[in-house]
């Protein structure tokens, strides 16, 4: 447990959980007109849920999920897509195993899969490599997905395939990037924001200054965080302590993981392989520009999207979510997850109606597996 224990430490947190309420406060927030802080990362609202610290921490600090779950904001579309892929002959589509329940318009890629498409589940793009060397008479696509934080695995599987000729490998590209969505939504008159916990495995490859311009042009307090207990209330602090002080700066409590300027193997690999994408659809908000990545022309061959004439290499089909699902209002935290309709009744872990019931980093999960069912069941 070393590395870990020293971070759940409960005088540590008590000492933490004290000096948040002094600042809160101190600042004059309270069950009526809390701070509303977002944690961007589905990893930190799980790991918020599974200590308790909503229920912990003042009542005056009030925990915003936001938009960062990759697999949550990706739109029926892209699944109705991947499926479309996977059921042509000679096609191994593999992805990773949280996407497989993921229903698109009429199936997930589990059902497609019982439907007779060769679909696997894998662990890394390696795997989908190591298939594409034994298969090669077989076309092997790669459902690439992911923020900042995945994308440089799929960038170095590319690389490694052009090098070894595999043309029978391919990504069908869904990586997507953190800044542009929070740009969006401060953008949103509607959203009340008054600072953010950062991603911290997003910030592993990236740095800390791609959210310079959530301080310096909307003067919001932004602390990259780890995602143990007293990572998470740190960082509450840190933030209070920046609004106490009229301060809106970028920081990195994370430091011990995450440099600030990034890591510049991972960074060059994204550089190489991929380019921005005009616009991106995104569950819940819509289109944001510059908000995907593509493959380069270059990489051309191991790009899926080209290689079966399909998603954004042709016309598209949006596909609207399921009527009264409220997935988006829930990732943009205009809601909690029990506020909808579908919550706990037709819309559980077993047979999930979205996204986010589905994900191990999916806010409606979190509620699911820290409580939320019993919420649904009062």
């Amino acid at each position: 447990m070393k590395f870990a224990s020293e971070f759940r430490d409960p005088k540590a947190a008590r000492a933490l959980l004290a000096a948040i309420a002094c600042r809160a406060d101190q600042i004059g927030a309270s069950r009526e007109k809390p701070v509303h802080i977002m944690e961007i990362c589905g990893g930190h609202t799980h790991s918020i849920f599974r200590y308790g610290l909503d229920k912990l921490v003042h009542e005056g600090v009030e925990f915003i999920h936001g938009p960062g779950c990759p697999v949550c904001v990706l739109p029926r579309a892209r699944i109705d897509e991947s499926i479309q892929i996977a059921r042509r002959p000679a096609v191994i589509f593999t992805t990773f195993g949280d996407a497989m329940r993921v229903p698109g318009r009429s199936q997930s890629l589990l059902q497609a899969r019982a439907a007779g498409a060769d679909i696997r589940m894998v662990y890394s793009p390696l795997d989908a490599l190591a298939l594409a060397r034994k298969y090669p008479e077989r076309d092997v696509v790669f459902f690439g997905l992911g923020f900042e934080t995945t994308t440089p695995s799929t960038a170095l599987a590319i690389q490694q395939a052009a090098r070894e000729g595999l043309g029978n490998f391919s990504v069908f590209c869904n990586h997507i990037t953190v800044p542009e969505p929070i740009h969006a939504l401060l953008k949103d008159p509607h959203m009340v924001l008054d600072g953010f916990i950062g991603p911290g495995h997003v910030s592993m490859v990236i740095g800390v200054h791609p959210y310079d311009f959530i301080a310096r042009d909307f003067q919001k307090p932004l602390v990259v965080a780890g995602f143990e207990p007293t990572d998470l209330l740190q960082s509450v602090l840190m933030v209070l302590d920046q609004i106490a002080e009229g301060r809106a700066e970028v920081e990195n409590q994370y430091a011990r993981v995450v440099p600030d300027e990034g890591n510049p193997v991972s960074l060059a690999a994204i550089a190489d392989v991929y380019e921005r994408r005009p616009s991106f659809e995104w569950r819940g908000l819509g289109e944001i520009d510059a908000s995907g990545l593509r493959i380069r022309p270059k990489y051309a061959a191991f790009d899926a999207e080209e290689k079966f004439g399909i998603g954004y290499a042709v016309a598209r089909n949006p596909a609207p979510e399921p009527e009264g699902c409220a997935c988006g209002a829930v990732m943009t935290g205009r809601v909690k997850p029990t506020a909808c309709p579908h919550f706990g009744k037709g819309c559980t872990p077993e047979m999930p109606l979205g996204a986010l019931m589905v994900s191990s980093e999916g806010a409606c999960a979190a509620y699911w597996q820290y409580g939320g069912a019993r919420v649904a069941a009062e």
